[in-house]
């Protein structure tokens, strides 16, 4: 007796000591590391990083990495997490070549043949894909109105060259529509919803509820239309911003948090509804959206309440020296 209560403990506490490399309760904190950045976030606070960029190569049949050697030196990270994942992310704005290589079978085999090429190269734990987006030309890039269908042959193809033991995931935008959701489910471990760049000033670009200031679209919404869609609401994991959108001529457009500050006759207001701080001006115009400590609680809370699978984040280098909104995600989510 005394011997099977001696494993149950044990067995209990390889369960929290797992559970917690995790993420706790099993979530996911998945952080994209670019290529143009030095910065490393602090391995022990994530559960998965997804590199950026690698892409469609010239000929469609294969990947072309970007600053290899960073990557390299990301995957070394896992010496200080053995838990943690690292997926190359293939795409991104304005990374063409897709629907070419989705649209013929041998190209599109040939692709997925040296993803996995590149997972075993590199050592790594799968393939993200970030086409943004099939059938949309809107980043400058080629599109077909077959890239819908193809994408699932393409999904299909990747997990028959990356195996049941590699992770397959992609990056979806809050709007859906490019894809169809229930025929990839079966070859897809998770969904990273953007929820962000969802509008720029006057309106909030990361809302996560609606308020008068939400614009068009919230991540609420957004999460909502997927699992309307077929994504199981355990795959999808919520995408957040390490970074905020300023008003022309005001801020740039794009400002890292770590560099947000408001400025003389401004102040931070916070939007309980929306759940989201932004900055106004001296009329009280807003002039920055952008996510702070505590609307990422508010996040991770809501996260927790609605099963999903956790938190994804662009980019890491965004956050303070002191990884200050990481450390929010950690803590919010055990």
């Amino acid at each position: 007796m005394a011997k099977k209560i001696i494993m149950i403990v044990i067995a209990s506490m390889l369960a929290i000591f797992y559970s917690s490399a995790k993420g706790g309760n099993d979530k996911r904190i998945v952080g994209y590391v670019t290529s143009w950045t030095a910065e490393l976030p602090d391995a022990k606070n994530l559960t998965n990083i997804n590199y950026a960029f690698g892409h469609v190569n010239k000929t469609f049949d294969g990947v072309r990495i970007d600053n290899p050697q960073r990557l390299k030196d990301v995957v070394a990270m896992k010496k200080k997490n053995r838990n943690l994942k690292v997926q190359l992310s293939v795409g991104g704005w304005g990374s063409g070549g897709f629907s070419e290589m989705a649209a013929d079978p041998a190209k599109r085999k040939a692709f997925a043949a040296d993803c996995r090429k590149v997972v075993d190269e590199y050592r790594l734990d799968g393939i993200d894909i970030d086409w943004e987006y099939p059938g949309s030309g809107a980043a400058g890039i080629s599109s077909s109105s077959s890239d819908k269908a193809n994408y699932t042959l393409l999904m299909r193809d990747l997990r028959n060259a990356l195996g049941k033991d590699k992770l397959l995931t992609l990056a979806s935008p809050a709007t859906v529509g490019f894809y169809e959701f229930a025929p990839i489910m079966p070859y897809v471990d998770f969904v990273n919803v953007m929820a962000y760049d969802l509008n720029r000033p006057p309106y909030h670009h990361s809302s996560l509820y609606r308020s008068p200031l939400s614009g068009d679209m919230t991540a609420d919404e957004g999460v909502k239309a997927h699992i309307s869609g077929g994504v199981p609401a355990a795959k999808i994991v919520l995408g957040v911003p390490f970074y905020g959108h300023g008003k022309k001529g005001v801020f740039p457009d794009f400002v890292d948090y770590d560099k947000i500050a408001a400025g003389d006759g401004m102040k931070v207001v916070f939007d309980d509804k929306a759940c989201v701080p932004y900055i106004v001006d001296s009329a009280g115009e807003m002039v920055m959206t952008f996510d702070d400590a505590e609307s990422l609680k508010r996040k991770c809370k809501y996260v927790e309440e609605n099963g999903l699978g956790g938190i994804m984040i662009w980019e890491c280098a965004g956050d303070t020296d002191d990884a200050r909104l990481l450390k929010t995600i950690r803590k919010a989510l055990k």
